[in-house]
């Protein structure tokens, strides 16, 4: 069992990057990595959101959607799971603690329109993970997010004092940036 949490947790953060192998996640990527605070933040936020999800919609696949036959609700059930999450997260997170709101009240809407969390639901599911590996699946996916998302960030604030061409100025120098981590993240590849 540990090596297999082992293998999930190397596979989602390195190997299978959900933004570098996998291409999901790239609105956020792009839009929210202008600056390393907001992309952590962005990455806390949802790390949290990907565990709780991931856990909740392996429940409902498992003991509503395949025990009533109605597996063909997948994606509509998923989506509604998730942004009942963020939402009910987000009113959470603003009656017990405003700072903790304050810091992460921007990034909770732009959750629940992010395909990550949806992937990782679903692939889940495909993969057939019991309920544990289901929740480092999740955690592993989140954390390889939020890696991505730093690397890029950082990345972008050192571009800033960059002599960069007129023309590469801002996305697509960060979309030429994105490619070329995405060919380094695929170096891990044989770890798993």
């Amino acid at each position: 069992m540990l090596e297999s949490i082992l293998t999930i947790l190397i596979s989602t953060i390195l190997v299978n990057n959900y933004v570098f192998a996998q291409f999901l996640g790239i609105c956020p990527f792009l839009g929210v990595s202008s600056k390393t605070e907001t992309a952590l933040g962005m990455g806390v936020a949802v790390t949290f959101v990907v565990v709780l999800a991931s856990a909740i919609t392996w429940l409902i696949q498992i003991f509503v959607l395949d025990k009533f036959g109605l597996e063909y609700l997948q994606t509509i059930a998923f989506i509604l799971v998730i942004a009942s999450l963020v939402q009910f997260v987000e009113m959470f997170i603003k009656k017990s603690s405003p700072s903790l709101y304050q810091a992460m009240g921007v990034y909770l809407p732009l959750i629940t329109t992010n395909c990550v969390v949806l992937g990782v639901t679903v692939l889940n599911v495909q993969n057939g993970y019991n309920l544990i590996e289901t929740i480092f699946s999740g955690f592993g996916a989140s954390v390889g997010f939020t890696l991505a998302l730093v690397l890029i960030a950082a990345l972008r604030e050192k571009l800033m004092l960059a002599n960069v061409p007129k023309p590469l100025q801002g996305v697509p120098i960060a979309l030429v940036s994105a490619g070329l981590m995405a060919i380094a993240f695929s170096g891990f590849g044989g770890l798993v």
